[in-house]
């Protein structure tokens, strides 16, 4: 059995101490199981960007002893590692699915999913989600 665990920090600033944690945890259990320990960099987030925080987490990792056999840096087989590098593969595989009938585009207002969502509280709605009333009530 092949095992592929990854970390996926933002790079929002320095790496705390239980993004190490949960890194050491990935990186244990691919060794363990012989797998590849991967570093995907969740950059989507451009408002909270820090200069300097991707590598800063790369060197951070590096100082503790995780080795990534996959990421940015190191390159691999499914690349890119930066979501922000991802959009068109993402894309692609979105549209699938519209053209597939499993997905749909919505064309609601953040001030309107907010309206349906109180008025759904105020029915006394206990599993707020998007099923097909509440798809019927949207623009899409």
């Amino acid at each position: 059995m092949s095992v592929r665990v990854r970390f996926a920090p933002s790079p929002t600033g320095p790496l705390h101490i239980g993004g190490v944690r949960t890194a050491l945890y990935n990186y244990l259990f691919a060794k363990k199981m012989g797998g590849t320990m991967i570093l995907r960099i969740e950059d989507t987030d451009q408002t909270r960007f820090v200069e300097g925080a991707e590598e800063y987490i790369q060197e951070a990792l590096a100082w503790v002893g995780i080795k990534i056999d996959e990421g940015v840096q190191q390159g691999g087989a499914f690349g890119p590692y930066k979501q922000s590098e991802r959009k068109e593969i993402y894309g692609k595989y979105a549209q699938q699915l519209v053209e597939a009938g499993k997905a749909y585009y919505a064309f609601d207002t953040s001030e309107e999913l907010d309206e349906l969502r109180k008025t759904l509280e105020e029915a006394k709605v206990d599993n707020i989600s998007y099923n097909a009333v509440t798809r019927m009530q949207m623009k899409n």
